[in-house]
């Protein structure tokens, strides 16, 4: 496993390292103790970075990732995220006392002093420009709450219009081979800021692993089933916001390219961990054996520049049309 530094946090951290939404919930059934065996399978893989929130799974993602730091002797860096609790979902809610009503408890689960890094979770674009949320977020840095803050953010505008604050230690973004947008400014504006970048949804919610076709079904509260269209959520979360069929098909032409010796999901991990800005990214994993995978592709080769042209020539073909001027 190889190591970046996460931006202003100073954390040396696994280029690879674990999303925690899939083992909180909204991804088909989940059991605990599979769970716990994915977590112990990461750490043995030198995965010393895990990302969760207080919604996923009402707190159980938090509290899953509290017994792992118990029970090793590594040291774990652990960010976890707040706001998705308001409901409904407003910029007003983003206010000094809910803020801290969310850390209170998220301190509670993850069963922590200090939290390491929080970040608002992808919040109405108008939060962006309160000034007085992130002034909320430095109080409690100084109270010793938490450790570091961040933002994860749905779109390129908000991305950069966080990064004008002073102190943010990090940015956490959609950027995949189905999502080639903040590649386009934002990936240098924060590595000239020293504003780690975390990766989510590397894998287009499992679209590239190469594992599904047009016949693959998903469970009821999966969200990969309710929320194609955004019906829940940002659609953006599902499948990269991308038609499944269409992503199917360039999928299809991203493994004709694909390096031997690679499976569809160490491709497209690497292809992120190519932009030397992003700190990390964190694939989720609800089995042992899909954490080896991911884990594995810290330790492959660089693609190729004909590699990386084609894979550009690809989103152009299949995909630019109905993502990139959306987020």
């Amino acid at each position: 496993m190889k190591y970046r530094k996460l931006g202003k946090t100073g954390f040396e951290v696994s280029e690879v390292s674990f999303g925690g939404w899939a083992i909180g919930g909204s991804w088909g059934d989940v059991e605990d103790e599979q769970s716990m065996a994915a977590l112990r399978e990461a750490v043995n893989q030198g995965i010393n970075f895990f990302d969760t929130a207080d919604v996923y799974g009402d707190g159980r993602s938090e509290r899953l990732m509290a017994k792992l730091r118990k029970e090793t002797d590594k040291k774990i860096h652990i960010a976890t995220k707040a706001g998705r609790r308001l409901d409904p979902h407003v910029a007003e809610g983003y206010n000094k006392e809910n803020l801290n009503k969310f850390v209170d408890r998220s301190l509670k689960n993850l069963d922590v002093e200090t939290i390491d890094l929080l970040q608002l979770h992808c919040p109405p674009t108008e939060v962006y420009s309160q000034e007085e949320v992130f002034e909320a977020l430095e109080e409690m840095v100084a109270a010793g709450k938490i450790k570091n803050y961040g933002v994860s953010v749905e779109k390129v505008e908000e991305a950069m219009k966080a990064l004008e604050y002073e102190n943010l230690a990090t940015v956490q973004i959609i950027y995949n081979m189905f999502r080639h947008k903040p590649g386009d400014e934002f990936l240098d504006k924060a590595k000239e800021k020293d504003v780690g970048v975390i990766c989510r949804v590397p894998l287009a919610s499992g679209l590239l692993t190469g594992k599904f076709s047009k016949d693959s079904t998903f469970a009821e509260d999966d969200h990969r089933n309710y929320n194609r269209h955004g019906e829940a959520f940002d659609k953006g979360e599902t499948f990269s916001g991308v038609d499944f069929e269409l992503g199917l098909k360039a999928v299809e032409e991203l493994e004709k390219i694909k390096p031997e010796g690679l499976t569809m999901a160490q491709f497209a991990l690497k292809w992120i961990l190519m932009n030397d800005a992003v700190s990390c990214v964190i694939p989720g994993g609800k089995k042992p054996w899909q954490v080896q995978d991911n884990a594995a592709a810290s330790e492959a080769e660089d693609l190729s520049d004909e590699v990386m042209e084609r894979v550009d020539e690809i989103y152009d073909e299949y995909i630019r049309d109905s993502v990139h001027h959306l987020w």
